[in-house]
Protein backbone atom coordinates (compact mmCIF):
# COMPACT_ATOMS: atom_id res chain seq x y z
CA UNK A 1 0.00 0.00 0.00
CA UNK A 2 2.43 2.41 0.60
CA UNK A 3 4.17 1.96 -2.75
CA UNK A 4 0.39 2.75 -3.95
CA UNK A 5 0.31 6.04 -1.89
CA UNK A 6 3.47 7.58 -3.19
CA UNK A 7 2.47 6.95 -6.90
CA UNK A 8 -0.69 8.36 -6.50
CA UNK A 9 1.25 11.07 -5.67
CA UNK A 10 3.54 11.64 -7.59
CA UNK A 11 1.82 10.28 -10.82
CA UNK A 12 1.47 13.65 -12.73
CA UNK A 13 5.01 14.04 -12.20
CA UNK A 14 5.99 10.77 -13.37
CA UNK A 15 3.35 11.40 -16.29
CA UNK A 16 5.21 15.06 -16.72
CA UNK A 17 8.69 13.09 -16.69
CA UNK A 18 7.72 10.17 -19.07
CA UNK A 19 5.69 12.59 -21.73
CA UNK A 20 9.09 14.61 -21.70
CA UNK A 21 11.11 11.67 -22.02
CA UNK A 22 9.00 10.89 -25.34
CA UNK A 23 9.41 14.12 -27.01
CA UNK A 24 13.17 14.27 -26.21
CA UNK A 25 13.90 11.16 -27.38
CA UNK A 26 14.28 11.40 -31.04
CA UNK A 27 17.12 14.58 -30.35
CA UNK A 28 18.59 12.30 -28.17
CA UNK A 29 18.58 9.78 -30.90
CA UNK A 30 19.80 12.90 -33.58
CA UNK A 31 22.66 13.74 -31.20
CA UNK A 32 23.86 9.93 -31.00
CA UNK A 33 24.40 9.18 -34.60
CA UNK A 34 26.32 12.70 -35.23
CA UNK A 35 29.15 10.78 -33.60
CA UNK A 36 28.59 7.93 -36.43
CA UNK A 37 30.68 7.09 -38.76
CA UNK A 38 28.95 4.92 -40.94
CA UNK A 39 30.11 2.60 -43.69
CA UNK A 40 27.04 3.45 -46.00
CA UNK A 41 25.31 6.09 -47.24
CA UNK A 42 22.93 5.92 -44.71
CA UNK A 43 23.02 7.19 -41.34
CA UNK A 44 20.52 4.56 -39.40
CA UNK A 45 22.75 1.84 -37.88
CA UNK A 46 25.43 2.47 -35.33
CA UNK A 47 28.89 1.31 -36.96
CA UNK A 48 31.63 3.34 -34.57
CA UNK A 49 32.50 7.02 -32.38
CA UNK A 50 33.81 9.49 -34.55
CA UNK A 51 34.03 12.99 -34.16
CA UNK A 52 34.50 13.75 -38.00
CA UNK A 53 31.31 15.03 -39.14
CA UNK A 54 31.56 17.40 -36.05
CA UNK A 55 34.54 18.79 -37.50
CA UNK A 56 33.33 19.48 -41.03
CA UNK A 57 30.05 20.51 -40.69
CA UNK A 58 29.69 21.55 -44.30
CA UNK A 59 31.26 18.94 -45.50
CA UNK A 60 28.36 17.98 -47.60
CA UNK A 61 28.33 20.24 -50.91
CA UNK A 62 24.96 22.65 -50.76
CA UNK A 63 23.57 21.79 -47.01
CA UNK A 64 25.31 25.14 -45.07
CA UNK A 65 24.33 27.16 -48.24
CA UNK A 66 20.58 26.09 -47.69
CA UNK A 67 21.01 26.66 -43.88
CA UNK A 68 21.34 30.21 -44.55
CA UNK A 69 18.74 30.30 -46.55
CA UNK A 70 16.40 28.51 -44.24
CA UNK A 71 18.24 31.06 -41.22
CA UNK A 72 17.26 34.32 -43.54
CA UNK A 73 13.94 33.35 -45.13
CA UNK A 74 12.71 32.31 -41.29
CA UNK A 75 14.43 36.16 -39.64
CA UNK A 76 12.62 37.95 -42.51
CA UNK A 77 9.27 35.81 -41.83
CA UNK A 78 9.25 36.30 -38.32
CA UNK A 79 9.91 40.42 -38.78
CA UNK A 80 7.42 40.43 -41.23
CA UNK A 81 4.56 38.12 -39.34
CA UNK A 82 5.71 39.81 -35.63
CA UNK A 83 5.31 43.47 -37.07
CA UNK A 84 1.58 42.57 -38.50
CA UNK A 85 0.62 40.11 -36.50
CA UNK A 86 1.07 42.58 -33.43
CA UNK A 87 -0.59 45.55 -35.14
CA UNK A 88 -3.39 43.18 -36.04
CA UNK A 89 -3.82 41.77 -32.58
CA UNK A 90 -4.32 45.16 -30.88
CA UNK A 91 -6.79 46.69 -34.03
CA UNK A 92 -8.84 42.92 -32.94
CA UNK A 93 -8.67 43.61 -29.44
CA UNK A 94 -8.65 47.17 -28.46
CA UNK A 95 -11.39 48.83 -31.50
CA UNK A 96 -14.72 48.12 -32.59
CA UNK A 97 -14.99 48.08 -36.69
CA UNK A 98 -17.45 46.55 -38.83
CA UNK A 99 -16.42 42.58 -39.84
CA UNK A 100 -14.00 42.60 -36.85
CA UNK A 101 -16.05 39.10 -35.84
CA UNK A 102 -15.16 37.98 -39.24
CA UNK A 103 -11.68 39.11 -39.37
CA UNK A 104 -11.38 37.39 -36.19
CA UNK A 105 -12.55 33.89 -37.37
CA UNK A 106 -10.64 34.80 -40.71
CA UNK A 107 -6.97 34.82 -38.88
CA UNK A 108 -7.75 31.16 -37.29
CA UNK A 109 -8.39 29.93 -41.24
CA UNK A 110 -3.67 29.30 -41.84
CA UNK A 111 -3.80 27.30 -38.39
CA UNK A 112 -7.31 25.54 -39.37
CA UNK A 113 -6.35 24.90 -43.00
CA UNK A 114 -4.49 21.82 -44.16
CA UNK A 115 -0.79 22.59 -45.12
CA UNK A 116 -0.92 21.11 -49.19
CA UNK A 117 -4.33 23.67 -49.07
CA UNK A 118 -2.67 26.65 -48.49
CA UNK A 119 0.50 25.46 -50.49
CA UNK A 120 -1.05 24.98 -53.90
CA UNK A 121 -3.30 28.22 -53.39
CA UNK A 122 -0.38 30.15 -53.17
CA UNK A 123 1.30 28.70 -55.80
CA UNK A 124 -1.80 29.07 -57.97
CA UNK A 125 -1.99 32.59 -57.45
CA UNK A 126 1.97 33.22 -58.31
CA UNK A 127 1.68 31.53 -61.12
CA UNK A 128 -1.47 33.88 -62.44
CA UNK A 129 0.61 36.58 -61.41
CA UNK A 130 3.43 35.94 -63.32
CA UNK A 131 5.66 35.38 -60.53
CA UNK A 132 9.08 34.16 -60.50
CA UNK A 133 9.19 31.00 -57.62
CA UNK A 134 12.47 31.92 -55.38
CA UNK A 135 13.18 33.47 -52.75
CA UNK A 136 10.35 35.99 -52.68
CA UNK A 137 7.81 33.67 -52.93
CA UNK A 138 9.07 31.71 -50.51
CA UNK A 139 8.93 34.59 -48.03
CA UNK A 140 5.36 35.91 -48.68
CA UNK A 141 4.26 32.26 -48.06
CA UNK A 142 5.93 31.83 -44.72
CA UNK A 143 4.92 34.99 -43.43
CA UNK A 144 0.83 34.46 -44.54
CA UNK A 145 1.24 30.95 -42.67
CA UNK A 146 3.40 32.17 -39.70
CA UNK A 147 0.62 35.41 -39.23
CA UNK A 148 -1.84 33.70 -37.65
CA UNK A 149 -0.02 32.49 -34.97
CA UNK A 150 1.32 35.93 -33.97
CA UNK A 151 -1.75 36.95 -33.83
CA UNK A 152 -3.11 34.30 -31.42
CA UNK A 153 -0.17 34.53 -28.69
CA UNK A 154 -0.19 38.44 -29.17
CA UNK A 155 -3.85 38.61 -29.07
CA UNK A 156 -4.18 36.60 -25.62
CA UNK A 157 -1.69 38.77 -24.15
CA UNK A 158 -3.05 42.11 -24.66
CA UNK A 159 -6.67 40.70 -23.95
CA UNK A 160 -5.16 40.23 -20.44
CA UNK A 161 -3.46 43.71 -20.28
CA UNK A 162 -5.01 46.09 -17.01
CA UNK A 163 -6.41 49.72 -19.21
CA UNK A 164 -6.14 51.10 -16.02
CA UNK A 165 -2.16 51.03 -16.38
CA UNK A 166 -2.13 53.00 -19.50
CA UNK A 167 -4.69 55.55 -18.21
CA UNK A 168 -2.87 55.81 -14.58
CA UNK A 169 0.50 57.16 -17.35
CA UNK A 170 -2.11 59.35 -19.51
CA UNK A 171 -3.13 60.94 -16.08
CA UNK A 172 0.62 60.95 -15.19
CA UNK A 173 0.84 63.66 -18.77
CA UNK A 174 2.37 60.42 -20.33
CA UNK A 175 2.02 61.29 -24.35
CA UNK A 176 0.62 58.49 -26.78
CA UNK A 177 3.64 57.42 -28.03
CA UNK A 178 5.21 57.76 -24.68
CA UNK A 179 2.71 55.66 -23.23
CA UNK A 180 2.91 53.14 -25.83
CA UNK A 181 6.71 52.42 -25.36
CA UNK A 182 7.00 52.75 -21.69
CA UNK A 183 3.79 50.94 -20.74
CA UNK A 184 2.09 48.91 -23.28
CA UNK A 185 5.01 47.73 -24.89
CA UNK A 186 6.70 46.41 -22.18
CA UNK A 187 3.44 44.25 -20.82
CA UNK A 188 2.98 43.05 -24.01
CA UNK A 189 6.40 41.80 -25.10
CA UNK A 190 5.79 38.76 -23.75
CA UNK A 191 3.36 37.68 -26.22
CA UNK A 192 5.24 39.16 -28.99
CA UNK A 193 8.62 37.03 -28.31
CA UNK A 194 6.67 34.04 -27.89
CA UNK A 195 4.51 34.82 -31.37
CA UNK A 196 8.17 35.80 -32.84
CA UNK A 197 9.66 32.59 -31.72
CA UNK A 198 6.65 30.58 -33.19
CA UNK A 199 7.12 31.72 -35.86
CA UNK A 200 11.00 31.51 -36.57
CA UNK A 201 10.53 27.85 -35.70
CA UNK A 202 7.47 27.51 -38.04
CA UNK A 203 9.09 29.03 -40.93
CA UNK A 204 12.36 27.45 -40.66
CA UNK A 205 11.12 24.04 -40.28
CA UNK A 206 8.30 24.42 -43.09
CA UNK A 207 8.60 21.98 -45.88
CA UNK A 208 5.31 21.32 -47.32
CA UNK A 209 4.44 25.17 -48.39
CA UNK A 210 8.22 25.80 -49.02
CA UNK A 211 8.40 23.07 -51.61
CA UNK A 212 5.37 24.28 -53.48
CA UNK A 213 6.64 27.66 -53.92
CA UNK A 214 10.49 27.32 -54.08
CA UNK A 215 10.96 26.70 -57.94
CA UNK A 216 14.87 25.51 -57.82
CA UNK A 217 15.04 27.25 -54.63
CA UNK A 218 16.69 24.99 -51.81
CA UNK A 219 16.15 24.98 -48.16
CA UNK A 220 17.45 23.16 -45.21
CA UNK A 221 14.40 20.87 -44.87
CA UNK A 222 14.34 20.61 -48.48
CA UNK A 223 17.85 19.32 -48.88
CA UNK A 224 17.59 17.13 -45.58
CA UNK A 225 14.24 15.76 -47.85
CA UNK A 226 16.54 15.02 -50.87
CA UNK A 227 19.40 13.63 -49.33
CA UNK A 228 17.57 11.07 -47.76
CA UNK A 229 16.20 9.88 -50.52
CA UNK A 230 20.61 8.96 -51.88
CA UNK A 231 21.78 8.49 -48.59
CA UNK A 232 21.59 10.50 -45.00
CA UNK A 233 24.97 12.17 -44.39
CA UNK A 234 25.79 12.54 -40.67
CA UNK A 235 26.15 16.61 -41.23
CA UNK A 236 22.35 16.64 -41.21
CA UNK A 237 22.54 15.47 -37.52
CA UNK A 238 25.51 17.67 -36.34
CA UNK A 239 23.20 20.78 -37.86
CA UNK A 240 20.42 19.62 -35.70
CA UNK A 241 22.15 18.82 -32.68
CA UNK A 242 23.49 22.09 -32.89
CA UNK A 243 20.39 23.85 -33.10
CA UNK A 244 18.49 21.90 -30.38
CA UNK A 245 21.98 23.05 -28.48
CA UNK A 246 21.14 26.13 -29.03
CA UNK A 247 17.51 26.61 -28.43
CA UNK A 248 17.74 24.81 -24.93
CA UNK A 249 20.44 27.20 -23.82
CA UNK A 250 18.83 30.42 -24.85
CA UNK A 251 15.44 29.05 -22.67
CA UNK A 252 18.01 28.29 -19.87
CA UNK A 253 19.72 31.57 -20.21
CA UNK A 254 16.03 33.27 -19.86
CA UNK A 255 14.98 31.31 -17.42
CA UNK A 256 17.73 32.78 -15.07
CA UNK A 257 17.61 36.25 -16.28
CA UNK A 258 14.27 35.90 -15.55
CA UNK A 259 14.51 34.62 -12.13
CA UNK A 260 17.13 37.23 -11.58
CA UNK A 261 14.92 39.97 -12.07
CA UNK A 262 12.23 38.40 -9.97
CA UNK A 263 14.64 38.50 -7.13
CA UNK A 264 15.41 41.95 -7.56
CA UNK A 265 12.09 43.17 -7.68
CA UNK A 266 11.83 41.33 -4.21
Amino acid sequence: MTFVNWLKRHLVVLAGLLTLAYLLLPNVVVTVFSFNNPKGRFNYTWQEFSTEAWQDPCGVSGLCASLSLSLQLALWATLGATLLGTMIAFALVRYRFRARGAVNSLIFLPMAMPEVVMAASLLTLFLNMGAQLGFWTILIAHIMFCLSFVVVAVKARVMSMDPRLEQAAQDLYAGPVQTFLRVTLPIAAPGIAAGALLAFALSFDDFIITNFNAGSTVTFPMFVWGSAQRGTPVQINVIGTAMFVIAVTLVLVSMVVGKRRNRQKA
